[in-house]
């Protein structure tokens, strides 16, 4: 007899275990299934610092959190809904988070003294009536997986074992009606040289689906109704995957071919391995040997006529901020992608933040503006990557593409774009003299004062370059003190002017009537969207505006600005936007920060604006 079946708007699903519990790939998984049924998703999964942390420990638990409803999502969630712990470890580090009445499935195989102790549980949280506030399910799945898994040839007891992932991911696909099939292919097409084990992982996700079926744990099923999304072809993309195919579509739209130069570094790393990827697209990536040879290959090959690319994370930005300013002196189109990352030095390598705002507008030496563009979602890095490489090409310059861990590792679908639509970037090089019989490098295009692009080994064209001062016109060497004082005005008036060739800010104040606007960056637009639906939803009038152009502002920022009587400017640092929108346009502003190492909680930024509208 089948069980009743009970109808959700959205859910909240963290799977939780060690980083070798293979919760990444789980919740991957079940955010595929879920994707096929039709609902909104957004992911956050949460990485380990440490390579490998001891079995058990606290450092090592691997977490991964899915939302998915039947309505537009903006955020993967304050806080879930329902929490997987394949170990102690994993309940420790994640029950503060699970609300009163959610519900808990827990590993009980995995709660013995060692594994406790490890924890830091004095008492059997499972037997000491601590969890009585939640609905917990204790479920031994080790032991169901491995006798699930006995009579296939080939798989010791430690592979069977691992497979209890599978096993969870099969009983939470039961729960809330997701497909297995679509992982069942999966594991048949990633273990195709180990059919034991692929035999194996698809007997325990069914074995999972199975014992949903049969155990009076679970009384009902539930389910979650397909999203009103826009009709097209999506997929579900992280904000790397998105970045990166930005950047190939950007090289197909300019008609040139993709130089990526990069050192590994987490969070950015994806975006090497996953470039690497399309050299059929003409894409060449090259892994340097430092973040500074990294810059510097990039520098050369938009020299040498490509789209020069370089990504980093905070501290591999600092490395490269000497290159960063030849290529300001050069005036060469140059992609900088900084993913962010919790700091100052290592921090916490895996954990998203928006510190380096500061430091790519002014983070090299004497006065060297350049253009900053920042993403707002996963699916969003396409275009914005589109938008950095058009910006500098069409400038010449240098842009910094401001992205962040949340973004980077995040995931939600993304509508597959009609090509057709994606805007012409092409570029020109110069062919010919442009003084007469003279070649002039540095004689500027009237409206955006871009220096003429010549590739070396054009004839006629020969021209020196370097990181000395560039002479007006002729790009001659000079040390004379009034040229020095024009052309540092001409690079900053070139990046000012570049605000006439982006969009106005644009602002959501439904009501009209609104005396509090919400100013925000980057990845932080999801929580703070989702937390303006949640005060307008209680009856109170807010503003929102986002901002994607860091440097320069659109035209409008100011007026928009001034138009509200309060500015709340919520991010993931200690108040860096604040800092500018208050230097620049004189508003008295006021911040909410949060340095966590986790994404803003849209119900923490809902009080905080509720608190400033009733002010």
């Amino acid at each position: 007899m089948s069980k009743p079946v009970e109808q959700l708007s959205q859910v909240i699903v963290r799977f939780a275990g060690d980083s070798g519990d293979g919760m990444q790939l789980t919740g991957s998984q079940f955010t595929s299934e879920t994707a096929l049924l039709g609902n909104d998703i957004s992911t956050l999964p949460d990485f380990p610092a440490e390579i490998r942390a001891p079995a058990g420990s606290l450092p090592g638990v691997s977490g991964f959190q899915v939302h998915f409803a039947d309505f537009d999502i903006l955020t993967p969630g304050d806080a879930p809904n329902v929490l997987v712990a394949m170990n102690p470890a994993a309940l420790k580090t994640n029950i503060k988070d699970l609300p009163k009445g959610g519900t808990l499935i827990v590993n009980s195989d995995a709660f013995n003294e060692r594994n406790l102790q490890k924890a830091g549980y004095a008492t059997n949280p499972l037997e000491d009536e601590s969890l009585g506030e939640f609905q917990v399910h204790s479920v031994p799945l080790t032991s169901l997986t491995v006798g699930a898994l006995k009579g296939i040839e080939g798989v010791t007891p430690r592979e069977a074992e691992r497979s209890k992932n599978m096993f969870a991911l099969g009983l939470m696909s039961w729960l809330y009606g997701r497909p297995i099939e679509p992982t069942v292919e999966f594991l048949e097409e990633k273990f195709a040289k180990r059919p034991e084990i692929a035999e194996a992982n698809v007997k325990a996700l069914q074995a999972g689906y199975a014992f949903g079926e049969t155990t009076e744990s679970f009384a009902v099923t539930y389910e979650i109704k397909p999203a009103k999304l826009t009709p097209g072809t999506y997929r579900n993309i992280t904000g790397n995957q998105a970045l990166s195919l930005g950047l190939v579509a950007a090289s197909r739209l300019s008609k040139l071919p993709l130089f990526l130069g990069a050192y590994p570094i987490t969070p950015a790393s994806a975006i090497l391995e996953e470039l690497a990827g399309y050299k059929n697209f003409g894409v060449r990536t090259f892994q340097a040997e430092d973040e500074i040879a990294a810059a510097g290959a990039a520098v050369g090959a938009a020299f040498g006529g490509s789209l020069g690319v370089t990504t980093s994370a905070g501290p591999g930005v600092v490395l490269k901020a000497e290159t960063i300013g030849l290529a300001i002196m050069l005036e060469l189109p140059l992609v900088i992608c900084d993913i962010q990352r919790a700091g100052p030095s290592t921090g916490m390598p895996t954990k998203p933040e928006q510190g380096d705002l500061l430091m790519v507008l002014f983070g090299r030496n004497s006065e060297s503006p350049v253009p900053v563009v920042a993403p707002r979602s996963p699916s969003d890095c396409f275009d914005a990557a589109i938008e950095a490489c058009r910006i500098a090409l069409k400038y010449r310059t240098p842009v910094y593409l401001l992205s962040d861990a949340y973004l980077a590792n995040g995931s939600e679908p993304w509508l597959l774009p009609d090509v057709e639509s994606l805007p012409d970037i092409s570029t020109t090089f110069a062919t010919e003299p442009n003084d007469g019989d003279e070649f002039l490098p540095y004689l500027r295009d009237e409206q955006t004062l871009a220096r003429p692009w010549a590739v070396p080994g054009t004839p006629g064209l020969e021209h020196r370059i370097g990181g000395l001062e560039k002479a007006d016109r002729t790009g001659n060497i000079s040390y004379d003190p009034d040229n020095h004082d024009l052309m540092t005005r001409l690079r900053a008036q070139k990046v000012a002017g570049i605000a006439s060739d982006i969009p106005e800010l644009e602002v959501d104040d439904p009501d009209g009537d609104a005396r509090v606007l919400v100013l925000g960056w980057g990845g932080t637009y999801g929580p703070i969207a989702a937390a303006c639906r949640r005060v307008r939803t209680g009856g109170r009038s807010v503003a929102h505006a986002h901002l994607r152009h860091l440097n320069p502002f659109p035209r409008n920022t100011g007026e928009v600005l001034r138009r509200y009587d309060k500015v709340l400017v919520p991010e993931m640092n200690l108040g860096q936007l604040l800092k500018l929108v208050r230097a620049d346009f004189l508003v008295d502003a006021v911040g909410y920060n949060r340095v966590s190492g986790i994404p803003l909680r849209s119900a923490e930024v809902a009080d905080a604006i509720e608190a400033m509208v009733d002010q």
